[in-house]
């Protein structure tokens, strides 16, 4: 089976993909089996490639189900916890802006009344 690529795998539909993982797995084990049984050494460098192609599939197939996840969850307050941002801890846990911005009642109070003062500076 010739090498595998990623962008001809995420045209494939899902059970494509498995039907493919499924060929790739049983031709890797053919090629255990000659490896044991001492074959030919062209055919054992091929292990390595298969081996590859496997992960490739592998991880379009993870890709694909991670995004059409994403996709759902779209919108909605809540989201799983492997779909959400990772950033930072700290960064999860400060406060939103308007926490930020919120005042009491009576610092909103006292603004009003006593404002910042403006003074002029005389320039030289």
């Amino acid at each position: 089976m010739p090498k595998v690529k990623a962008h001809e795998l995420r045209s494939k539909q899902k059970s494509e993909l498995l039907e493919q993982l499924d060929q790739l797995k049983t031709e890797l084990a053919s090629l255990r089996v000659q490896q044991v049984t001492g074959g030919n050494p062209q055919k054992l460098a091929k292990i390595k490639e298969i081996r590859k192609s496997i992960a490739r599939v592998n991880t379009v197939i993870s890709q694909t189900q991670k995004h059409n996840l994403r996709m759902h969850y779209q919108g909605n307050k809540y989201k799983p916890l492997d779909l959400r941002t990772k950033k930072t801890r700290a960064i999860r846990q400060r406060l939103t802006k308007r926490q930020l911005a919120a005042r009491t009642q009576r610092a909103k109070k006292r603004r009003q009344y006593y404002p910042q003062r403006v003074y002029a500076i005389k320039s030289s």
